[in-house]
């Protein structure tokens, strides 16, 4: 047998997913992956671990109505999900139950029509073997573009022009985030982060960067790159997570700040979940330092933390203004890797969660969005006097 970590095949154009001659099932040997296409597009395969995934890429795939509840059939993978992790390039990602290794791979088209099929075997093996197999080639027709590279100036003081406020849309392309009702968090913080964007422009003073400004993934670290890149002075991740079942109930706004211990048990898995959408999405992440990370944890809490403290407290003043409905602990902690910018006060804001048919009904109405994207900016407002005041004391 010989096992490829990677393997590509070239076709052009558009290809739309067949869902009902599409399937994920259960072999003797592993599992069998046949996905079918409109048409014959470019692809690769590989496998990535930590955790252990099978991932497709495409140029690319309509994944319109494929359905993965109905493509999964084996229990040998976990869940699976699918959708644009950048423009032109589509993906597949299949979380595995255990290691299996792609034995065979290939694209077959029916000369008549044009339409192609991809079947993919999986082996089972073990651990090491599959660790040493897995990863991606470079490959500049797929890959994702390098981070932002660092800005060619420190940021500006704030005061001197005007503020820089980079605003993240939690999610993004195949990465739908939470998901009710036919909504998902990935469309609506999008939605919300444009119409902060707009309102903090109307207030004069500022400049806004999203940090995606369409249906696209964005990787955890590249978000932080993009803030660096644009010398934010403040960097707000917006987010709009559902709760699952056993992790209790919460509604209303509620701010997140950066800290290695979580405030309490339902933070802490939503942190976790955070980070774990990124991995899932097909992010190859072996190799990261992760004693770099905490250099840059506790440089945040020495130079950053009472400031992102101040900007904690400036928003959920400005939410609860404005009628909010703001959580009853509004202001919690936990160890999110989008709040890892040691220089930016950075906090993390549930605008709202998804699993609370209030919060959804308010987070789908256009009108109250507006209302609170005006709360969040007088917040932001609030906390530049704030900080300019206090950095005036410090330097007296």
């Amino acid at each position: 047998m010989q096992i490829s970590p990677l393997l590509a095949q070239g076709f052009s154009g558009l290809a739309r997913v067949d869902a009902t001659a599409s399937s994920l099932r259960a072999t003797d040997q592993g599992a069998r992956l046949q996905l079918r296409l409109s048409q014959g597009v470019p692809w690769r395969a590989y496998t990535l671990d930590g955790p252990p995934r099978l991932v497709l890429d495409f140029r690319e795939v309509d994944f319109s109505g494929f359905q993965g509840a109905e493509f999964l059939q084996t229990a040998q993978i976990l869940g699976v999900r699918f959708g644009t992790v950048r423009p032109g390039v589509s993906r597949l990602v299949a979380e595995l139950a255990a290691p299996l290794v792609v034995a065979q791979a290939a694209m077959t088209v029916q000369p008549e029509t044009g339409a192609a099929q991809i079947n993919i075997d999986l082996q089972e093996t073990d651990k090491e073997t599959f660790s040493e197999m897995s990863g991606v080639l470079r490959d500049p027709d797929f890959d994702l573009p390098d981070n932002a590279p660092p800005p060619a100036a420190p940021a500006p003081a704030l005061g001197d022009g005007p503020v820089i406020v980079v605003l993240d849309p939690g999610h993004g392309g195949i990465d739908p985030g939470a998901e009710r009702g036919g909504e998902s968090e990935k469309n609506l913080m999008l939605a919300f982060a444009r119409e902060l964007r707009d309102t903090l422009r109307r207030l004069g003073g500022f400049e806004v960067v999203l940090t995606r400004d369409d249906d696209r993934f964005v990787a955890l670290e590249r978000r932080i790159a993009i803030a660096h890149q644009a010398r934010a002075h403040v960097f707000l991740s917006l987010h709009a997570d559902a709760l699952g079942p056993g992790q209790g109930q919460a509604s209303g706004a509620t701010v997140y700040l950066l800290d290695r211990n979580a405030s309490d048990e339902a933070t802490r898995l939503l942190a976790e979940r955070h980070d774990r959408d990124d991995l899932v999405s097909g992010i190859d992440l072996r190799g990261q330092d992760d004693v770099i990370a905490d250099i840059l944890m506790d440089l945040a809490r020495q130079e950053t933390g009472p400031r992102a403290e101040l900007l904690a407290q400036s928003l959920v003043a400005g939410m609860q203004q404005a009628g909010g409905p703001v959580n009853s602990h509004p202001i919690r902690r936990a160890d999110f890797s989008v709040l890892k910018a040691a220089d930016i006060p950075s906090v993390l804001v549930e605008v709202g969660f998804l699993s609370s048919p209030r919060d959804l009904k308010n987070l789908t109405n256009p009108e109250w969005r507006l209302g609170m994207a005006q709360a969040i900016a007088r917040g932001i407002q609030a906390w530049v006097i704030a900080d300019l005041a206090r950095a005036g004391l410090r330097r007296r």
